[in-house]
């Protein structure tokens, strides 16, 4: 899969990313390039989470419904156009 720091375009200018989560499944695209694409409750889950900032947050991203975490890194960071849709099967 794609490097998110190498999909990123520099700083100035907007990124497009689309997040969906369908069941325990979780993909993450950037500016067209799938980034992640992960199984909640995995052992590759629960290493990433491990080998995050997160490591110490009990049960981090297990909820099924709730809020959305957006984070920056340090720096200053803008959002526009955020939707979330609900999709529903066919």
């Amino acid at each position: 899969m794609a490097s998110a720091r190498r999909m990123a375009k520099p700083a100035g200018e907007w990124n497009q990313a689309r997040i969906r989560v369908e069941g325990p499944h979780v993909e993450h695209w950037l500016n067209g390039e799938k980034i992640v694409d992960i199984v909640r409750r995995s052992p590759e889950w629960a290493r990433a989470v491990a080998a995050s900032k997160h490591a110490d947050v009990e049960g981090f991203g297990m909820a099924r419904e709730g809020h959305i975490l957006l984070q920056d890194h340090g720096d200053a960071v803008g959002y526009r156009k955020l939707e979330i849709r609900r999709l529903f099967a066919d």
